[in-house]
């Protein structure tokens, strides 16, 4: 009687055909993220994978290319030693960009080019708010940022990395004795701590209290400090305030001691308002767009981002090819850096983004592959060695 184990050493892989399928989808899959990859090659005509491979170079998808030829169509993401491959071993073959890539890397590029001007949102929010009352003067302690978690390790790790910036080390060396990422080591080295910790308490969340705090702060100074924690709890509520007493009663001891933090101006993070750019506009709400309105006209870089965003989505979702190249050229000119980036990224590939944006093929069918694999893999508990796994990625159970 054979037990479990020996049973699925009987198991074998079905055989694979000679010829490869006319329409060709490659992607790659983590054996372990981060560390190990494979390869998986789907008919994306049938929609059913035809091998899997054990790593993601170029030379044994190429190989795999030579021994079974008559390719016509390769659907592949941006990696490069697909690209390679492809070339070498099947020349003759039309290599499609995946779209839903293209506009992840375009929604990259307009996040970035967020985050480099929130400097003129912050300074258009401000232009705007009105002046504060005049109030009574009040002598307070000098303001510090409160010791909160995320200040303290800011502090502890730009402390860190400038001794060893001092003693020598290089930039790979440090990341791998802190365990950081090389542009996390130069952003701390190039950076001066006074913005890393500003920067830090912007990314906390607001909170219940913060579209309260200037009524609180205005209350404070024109009682000289004299008002109960009572008082302006009920007060609050009143205007809306729906948190508990002992916020109001901290922020109030905070106002005391001198070590309140600064009302943060309403600014919305990069990653929000990226994906007010990249969603069709009838999808937002009006308070979506109208705070749209306000960043584009706060920042000219950030609306030409948005102009050529929204016109690249509209080349990919109606399939307009023949209008890349206009694209291409209008963004490398005056386009903020992160976007004409993106511009010589398709430019480097563009007969592949092209045929991406023209022809009805995509990697869809590949990416649900992908998800089945993982879904497989989960499932072996310690069985994933790459033979069990082929075998049952291709008998497709």
């Amino acid at each position: 009687m054979a037990g479990r184990s020996k049973l699925l050493e009987l198991l074998e892989a079905p055989r694979v055909p000679d010829r490869s399928p006319r329409v060709l989808g490659v992607d790659e899959f983590a054996f372990r993220k981060g560390c190990t990859y494979g390869t998986v090659l789907v008919d994306v005509e049938a929609e059913r994978v035809v091998d899997v491979l054990p790593d993601r170079t170029s030379e044994t998808f190429a190989d795999w290319l030579r021994a079974h030829p008559g390719v016509e169509i390769v659907c592949r993401d941006r990696a490069t030693s697909y690209t390679r491959a492809v070339k070498e071993a099947a020349p003759h073959a039309l290599e499609v960009a995946d779209r839903w890539r293209l506009l992840q890397n375009l929604s990259a590029a307009v996040e970035k080019t967020c985050h480099q001007h929130r400097d003129c949102l912050r300074k258009s929010i401000e232009h705007e708010s009105p002046a504060p009352p005049k109030l009574p003067p009040m002598d307070l302690p000098p303001q510090s940022l409160p010791p909160t978690q995320i200040i303290e390790r800011t502090r502890h790790r730009y402390e860190d990395v400038h001794r060893l910036v001092d003693a020598g080390w290089t930039i790979s060396a440090i990341g791998r004795r802190l365990n950081l990422d090389r542009k996390t080591v130069r952003r701390f080295r190039d950076t001066d701590l006074d913005v890393m910790l500003a920067s830090a308490r912007e990314r906390r969340p607001a909170g219940v209290l913060e579209p309260f705090k200037p009524y609180l702060n205005a209350r404070f100074i024109e009682t000289s400090g004299q008002v109960s924690g009572s008082r302006l709890l009920l007060e609050v509520r009143e205007r809306g305030y729906g948190g508990s007493h002992q916020v109001v009663r901290k922020h109030l001891a905070a106002l005391r001691a001198g070590t309140a933090e600064p009302i943060r101006a309403d600014i919305p993070s990069p990653r929000k308002i990226t994906s007010w750019i990249m969603r069709p506009r009838a999808s937002l709400t009006d308070s979506q767009s109208e705070r749209l309105l306000k960043v584009r006209l706060a920042c000219p870089d950030i609306t030409r981002a948005c102009d050529l965003a929204r016109c690249f989505a509209d080349l990919v979702r109606n399939q307009r090819g023949h209008l890349l190249h206009d694209w291409i050229r209008q963004a490398e000119q005056d386009a903020p850096k992160p976007m004409s980036g993106f511009a010589g990224f398709l430019r480097r590939d563009l007969d592949a983004v092209t045929a991406g944006l023209t022809l009805p093929w995509s990697s869809g069918v590949v990416e649900g592959h992908v998800n089945r694999i993982k879904t497989i893999k989960r499932a072996m508990y310690g069985r994933a060695s790459f033979r069990l796994l082929r075998i049952r990625v291709l008998m497709r159970t």
